[in-house]
């Protein structure tokens, strides 16, 4: 409830709106135990015959009559109970205090009969058929202006629920975006993805819930209890015995729906990463023959999405019986004691006063209208309590997730360092993922200025670790990586990756054009800095010779409608207009052809006269360009001799 109760807090920023909606749901639910207390006239001039006028005139001299009879059973009591002693003395005594009671109740009758009979002698005709019609037309105006207001509640509220969905949706993506590599990994983009499009959405149907129905609903139910208690109090008190009951049954069910619900959103993330893990991986599926396999992986996870699902609407279903329950229990025990009081017109019921003055027809039928017009809002309410379960469990998924700080941030105090960098170091470095083995064990190393470093070893040597620490992808556990002598971790993340320009293995692009591909992360560039860089890269020709569009050609998810060699020559283009101080390429000519290879090569030498190159890589055709080769083999690194024949080419 903590964190649900922090995502209702972060809706008052929405207050205006909030305020509105609450004088909506106020105007609902006044109309609506006004609508049903509206039938009292009709019944009242139905069943007499008579206009209002008449009707007020007769209420008043019926009570002025009991008034007086009260006073003179009062004043023969009392003469005997000058005689009376003991028991028949007190008897006497309880009497005259009910009279009494009885006296001041008329008297109150009255009162509240003459504040109305001028509203009544002048508002209303005195026809009877022409007030029945008037008071329709006012029901139906009213209905009317009953739904306008629940319009503008339900908008009002969904709108504010989903300026809160959309806040946290960004947040959480902006989260995703800003975690290190490790807690990214702990998610996974799954993960994400099921949180942003399925979890945000459980969060704002618990918000509707609580500042719609939880506000709306209770109003209504007390507007109608209100005109209950009005006709009779008593009465009201009995019909809500059953109330208990349902209560404890109301708080079982509620535990019941969060605990399916926790289990429903589970299972929501493992449908997106079965879901998202086949359709990334589609390619390897498809070569070994296994789309079977991965439809029974997605058939099991949908068999239990399905399982929950029904369990979920087996228990929200299970909420009407309790809410019939509970507005069957009210009529019956009143219907009981309120045809006891009117067969017999008398204001109590074996001994015990129920009302104050003997109940009509027409105020008993009311009575049981907005008993009925309670029930509804009852009903309503399992929806609310439903929305608001779901509503806690998806906080308490989602906020965990955007309270998880990186490991990976600013210094408090980031040291300035706008230098150029002349020298990457790395000083007595330990580092191992998620704290278990080591990678890099005690390494140490200088890269100058205008170097060009081959990284070879094999697999699972430590040869990327390498270059995610020094891009700051991740810090070691011991020792520092160090530009111009000043660790990485004095300095902001903004500022160590502004200086590297990455090319990877795997090449990511997105499904935009060439030219908006270009330019992510390059900031404000020219024309004819683009060009210049396509050029070096050796992507120009075929950018502008084979692509229908140009640089205006969408490449596709990932960059599919290109081959291998045209994908890695775009992401070194990228680089290039980056403009980067380190250029660190990892693997990034292990799936292209060698006519490929050899232009990036060319590219390689165009570019990095002054600049620091890392290249992780297995090629001959870029271990011929690197001024220095190092291997890596069991977390510990050394430098590798160039062979003679290398030394002749480069």
């Amino acid at each position: 409830m903590k964190n649900f109760s922090r995502a209702l807090r972060e809706a008052s920023k929405y207050w205006h709106l909030l305020v509105l909606a609450t004088l909506s749901s106020m105007g609902v639910a006044f109309l609506w135990g006004g609508n049903i207390g509206a039938l009292f006239p009709i019944i009242e001039v139905t069943l007499a015959g008579k206009p209002l006028q008449d009707w007020i005139e007769a209420e008043i001299g019926k009570s002025q009559t009991a008034i007086i009879d009260c006073r003179n059973t009062i004043e023969e009591l009392k003469r005997q109970q000058i005689s009376a002693d003991g028991a028949k003395h007190t008897l006497l005594e309880i009497e005259i205090s009910k009279l009494d009671a009885r006296q001041h109740t008329e008297a109150a009758a009255i009162a509240w009969s003459q504040k109305l009979k001028p509203y009544i002698d002048y508002y209303l005709p005195r026809s009877p058929f022409q007030t029945v019609q008037l008071i329709v037309a006012v029901l139906f105006v009213a209905t009317i202006v009953k739904h306008i207001l629940l319009l503008a509640n339900s908008y009002l509220i969904s709108k504010v629920a989903c300026q809160i969905s959309r806040d946290i949706r960004l947040r959480i993506f902006r989260k995703a975006l800003s975690m290190d590599r490790a807690g990214f990994t702990r998610y996974g983009s799954s993960g994400f993805s099921a949180h942003i499009a399925h979890t945000t959405e459980t969060l704002a149907n618990g918000i509707t819930s609580v500042y719609g129905g939880a506000i709306r609903e209770p109003l209504k139910l007390m507007s109608c209890l209100a005109g209950a208690c009005f006709i009779c109090w008593r009465l009201v008190i009995i019909s809500l015995i059953i109330v208990p009951v349902v209560a404890v049954l109301v708080v079982w069910l509620s535990r019941s729906i969060k605990n399916v619900c926790q289990s429903l959103i589970e299972n929501a993330l493992g449908l997106h990463h079965v879901m998202l893990e086949a359709f990334a991986n589609i390619h390897t599926v498809q070569a070994y023959g296994m789309e079977y396999k991965e439809q029974e992986r997605f058939e099991a996870a949908t068999r239990q999405m399905l399982h929950f699902s029904l369990k979920t609407a087996f228990l929200n279903s299970f909420s009407r019986p309790i809410t019939e329950l509970m507005g069957v229990g009210m009529l019956s025990s009143t219907i009981l004691v309120s045809a006891y009081l009117v067969l017999n017109n008398t204001t109590h019921c074996f001994g015990v006063q129920i009302c104050d003055r003997p109940l009509t027809i027409s105020a008993i039928m009311v009575f049981f209208g907005l008993l009925v017009g309670a029930t509804d809002p009852v009903r309503k309410m399992s929806t609310v309590l439903e929305g608001i379960n779901t509503g806690i469990v998806a906080a308490d998924v989602l906020y965990p997730v955007l309270d998880c700080e990186s490991t990976i941030k600013d210094p408090p105090n980031p040291q300035p360092f706008e230098e150029p960098i002349h020298t990457i170091g790395l000083r007595n470095t330990w580092f191992a993922y998620y704290g278990e083995q080591w990678v890099l064990s005690d390494v140490n190393l200088d890269i100058q200025r205008g170097t060009r470093i081959a990284v070879v070893g094999p697999n699972g040597a430590g040869k990327s670790s390498l270059l995610n620490l020094v891009c700051r992808f991740y810090d070691p556990q011991q020792g520092s990586i160090r530009f111009n002598d000043v660790d990485l971790r004095a300095i902001t993340i903004a500022n160590v990756r502004s200086r590297v320009g990455l090319v990877t293995q795997q090449t990511e692009l997105f499904n935009e054009s060439i030219r908006y591909n270009l330019c992510y992360g390059a900031g404000d560039v020219t024309e004819e800095e683009i060009l210049a860089a396509t050029r070096m890269a050796r992507a120009h020709d075929f950018i502008v010779n084979k692509l229908s569009k140009g640089y205006d050609t969408v490449v596709g998810q990932n960059g599919q409608r290109l081959s291998g060699g045209q994908r890695q020559r775009i992401a070194l283009a990228r680089a290039i207009l980056r403009n980067p101080e380190i250029l660190i390429l990892d693997e990034a000519t292990s799936q292209v052809d060698y006519e490929s290879e050899v232009l990036i090569r060319e590219a390689l030498l165009e570019f990095s006269h002054d600049k620091i190159v890392i290249m992780v890589t297995h090629q001959n055709t870029l271990l011929e360009i690197a001024d220095r080769v190092l291997e890596v083999n069991e977390g510990q690194l050394t430098e590798r001799s160039r062979p003679a024949a290398e030394l002749r080419v480069a």
